[in-house]
């Protein structure tokens, strides 16, 4: 007597872009003992703003201490004309600020969404990164997803290293997806097949140009090129020959214009300029980049750096880029002093995973 098995349907899987439809925007707030003691105030002024933008048009969920680290944030979110209404608050404890790395990427499976907990390992064990690593889960523990299904993998995965057109294109570099601080042993291939399983991704395309000085993640995406729609990339430009960024900025730039998008069709291409060189006080060149701008319900946040040569042209380069949105400066100077800016500082979650 034999037995048919019954095959179990996986649901299908799509990762969103990120101009889909949001329910709000994650930031884990920045500890007075960490590495942002000395410039804590400008960082603190900056992720205020930052939070205000975003509230006046989604829900925000903050990360923080305590009550008493609470009650001081409040007080900077009121100074910067935040919507009290629409921001949560939940204590869990954290290493470092970049939510984006540490913070669930969101899929949606059969339409419904569903978080998926990567591993992260601080940009390949550069840093401490074990509070971080457990973030999401204490957050999804204590309710704050509602019914949103969560899946955990050891699979280490930064949501700063890829970006997605939603239409089943991923964007990332081979310098950090490669690279032997994250999956040690995994080919290429291996690689995009865990990709194509756990994102629902059917292409991937892989920049191997693309370095910013100060960038201590080994090369993520998002610094470097961004999908704006299925057909445009924005991305970081370099023009000047006397610059370090000259080389590898235009060999990546000639690797973009060689994609193809899921028609065939050339990429429409937009040059994000290069700020002008920022250090630290120890002389080392900060990551300053147009592209880690953050997309929201109706608004794109981008980060000025307090250029008067450059602020602009990226302005009016990403108001092409996104006609049906607002686009916002917000000042991110205190930011990449940590070597991140907007971007690297938030994760937004789709339609659905907020109540």
């Amino acid at each position: 007597m034999s037995h048919t098995q019954k095959t179990v349907r996986q649901p299908a899987r799509k990762l969103p872009a990120e101009w889909a439809p949001q329910s709000g925007v994650m930031l884990t707030w920045p500890r007075p003992d960490s590495d942002w003691e000395d410039h804590l105030p400008e960082a603190e002024a900056a992720l205020a703003e930052l939070t205000a933008q975003i509230s006046r048009r989604e829900q925000v969920l903050i990360s923080c201490d305590d009550q008493t680290h609470q009650r001081h944030i409040t007080t900077l979110l009121t100074t910067a004309g935040a919507d009290h209404a629409a921001i949560t608050f939940q204590f869990v404890p954290a290493n470092d600020v970049w939510v984006r790395d540490h913070g669930p990427i969101t899929v949606l499976a059969d339409g419904k969404p569903l978080l998926l907990d990567f591993t992260f390992n601080g940009w390949g064990g550069k840093y401490a990164a074990e509070l971080d690593n457990h973030l999401t889960r204490t957050l999804h523990s204590a309710g704050v997803f509602g019914d949103t299904p969560i899946t955990s993998s050891r699979f280490v995965l930064e949501g700063g290293s890829i970006d997605s057109d939603g239409e089943g294109t991923l964007l990332t570099t081979t310098s950090c997806l490669l690279g032997p601080g994250r999956n040690l042993g995994w080919s290429r291939q291996q690689i995009e097949e865990e990709l194509r399983e756990t994102l629902g991704i059917d292409r991937v395309l892989w920049l191997k140009h693309g370095w910013l000085a100060g960038d201590d993640t080994d090369g993520h995406v998002d610094m470097l090129a961004r999908f704006c729609d299925a057909n445009t990339i924005a991305y970081t430009a370099c023009h000047d020959a006397a610059d370090e960024h000259y080389p590898e900025l235009n060999a990546m730039a000639a690797e973009l214009a060689a994609l193809r998008d899921g028609d065939g069709k050339p990429y429409k291409l937009i040059a994000l300029p290069l700020p002008a060189a920022r250090f630290n006080e120890d002389g080392k060149r900060l990551p300053a980049s147009y592209a880690n701008f953050l997309i929201i319900n109706g608004a794109v946040l981008l980060p000025v750096y307090d250029d008067k040569n450059t602020d602009a042209y990226a302005l009016a380069a990403l108001r092409a880029a996104f006609p049906h949105h607002e686009i916002v400066a917000v000042p991110a100077l205190a930011l990449i002093r940590q070597y991140g800016s907007l971007h690297c500082a938030t994760m937004q979650l789709p339609q659905g995973v907020l109540a």
